[in-house]
């Protein structure tokens, strides 16, 4: 099938932006021949891309996955353009970076403090979902890096390095203050309210296997989605939770939280950081992954 790949980029930039004006704005372009191309393209693929909404585009599952492939496909040839034409990396690039919330806190934000210090113009795009969710990105060719935290498979023919360690520790609001005065076993906290991160994502199933192991079944009273919410409600005295170490020692020493001791250590987690050194990466990319190895 003959396919103009002009036909393909005016899709990348619909799908993109889910809206056709904002699309035929990128492209210099009008929403007329936009829409025209579309249609053409659709024609030519027999299966309808796109269904309109009253605020843009929504993508079909024929479109998801198009784009899937598209969207590598253009970055790859927009980073090559980029490379061959010389352009001054202090003028403009994007890095795409996935990230988990604990990476994100614990890790890449001072990073990426410096970074946009000593180059105030490029654009950084950070995708924030779960360990699986930017693997699966990453995998795509959708992102630069990925940067996530463990446990988790690691992808094949990927370089995976560990950039950060940390511990996580059992903590509770102020109404817990009791828990703290000494060593218990997971069982001894049974009839107290957990709160984790929920069922699917690597760290339940991290502390499902720590339960186990020391003869105890981790049963959850209320599941969040994302690490962010996790401090909120355990500092209201909604239960007791683990969370990284270095974010809660300030709500500690504040007494806003309580440190609850156990007598096993959980296990210690990493940051690792993931990338493709056979994949083709834009100047910008390249000098984010320097200042981030100078770090280490």
């Amino acid at each position: 099938m003959d396919i103009n790949f002009e036909y393909y980029k005016i899709f990348y930039y619909a799908a993109k932006y889910r809206n056709i004006t904002k699309a035929a704005a990128a492209l210099g372009s009008n929403q007329p021949n936009v829409t025209r191309i579309m249609k053409l393209l659709e024609a030519q693929l027999k299966c309808r891309l796109f269904i309109r909404e009253p605020r843009g585009i929504r993508l079909t599952e024929e479109g998801e996955k198009l784009y899937y492939h598209v969207e590598a496909a253009c970055r790859h040839l927009f980073n090559a353009q980029e490379e061959i034409s010389g352009e001054d990396l202090e003028d403009r690039g994007t890095v795409e970076i996935g990230a988990t919330e604990s990476a994100l806190h614990l890790y890449l934000l001072e990073l990426l403090h410096d970074f946009k210090v000593k180059y105030p113009k490029i654009r950084i795009k950070v995708h924030n979902q779960n360990t699986s969710e930017i693997i699966k990105y990453f995998i795509s060719g959708r992102l630069d890096f990925a940067v996530v935290t463990s446990p988790f498979k690691e992808p094949e023919n990927v370089q995976c390095e560990t950039v950060y360690d940390f511990d996580e520790i059992l903590v509770g609001g102020m109404r817990y203050e009791h828990l703290g005065k000494e060593k218990l076993c997971l069982n001894e906290l049974s009839e107290y309210p957990w709160i984790g991160l929920e069922r699917g994502t690597v760290t339940y199933d991290f502390y499902r296997d720590f339960f186990i192991r020391h003869r105890a079944d981790l049963e959850l009273d209320m599941e969040v989605a994302t690490s962010d919410i996790l401090i909120p409600l355990i500092q209201s005295n909604l239960g007791i939770g683990f969370i990284p170490e270095k974010l809660a020692i300030p709500l500690l020493d504040e007494k806003k939280l309580v440190q609850i001791p156990l007598n096993c250590e959980a296990p210690r987690r990493a940051i690792k950081l993931i990338s493709d050194k056979r994949r083709a990466r834009n100047k910008a990319a390249d000098a984010f992954y320097t200042m981030l190895h100078s770090k280490k």
